[in-house]
């Protein structure tokens, strides 16, 4: 099986393990076949992204115990859609994301040009 890469072409490092994320839970934005979303962006979630997601109809504050999922809070990090970040995006409230944990898959649906102006770390 190939090495997962990130944005940048490296391998990709992990985005959180506490709580888990990625549409596997193994605490990386991997993308597979059955990930039809693509959870593909590391993202830092702010209260104003949570917000959106909400009014968009995805809850990711309340908790959901019987799917093993926390609820997530301001400075939780999270595999998010990438279609999902570049509806936050357009409209200014797109959470920063940690381009060595966002999958390259995520460059078939947004610019690595607009990660890198939301990007948390070191951008080469």
């Amino acid at each position: 099986m190939a090495r997962d890469l990130n944005v940048l072409g490296e391998p990709l490092t992990p985005c959180c393990h506490a709580p888990k994320t990625g549409f596997y839970r193994d605490g990386f934005c991997r993308v597979g076949p059955d990930d039809v979303g693509v959870h593909s962006v590391c993202a830092m979630l702010t209260e104003e992204f949570l917000a959106f997601s909400l009014a968009q109809g995805n809850d990711l504050v309340t908790p959901r115990p019987e799917f093993g999922f926390p609820g997530l809070r301001p400075g939780d990090r999270w595999c998010l859609c990438a279609s999902r970040w570049l509806e936050a995006a357009e409209v200014g409230l797109a959470p920063p994301v940690i381009l060595s944990g966002t999958h390259q898959k995520t460059l078939d649906i947004i610019e690595l040009v607009t990660l890198r102006r939301h990007a948390l770390d070191a951008v080469h």
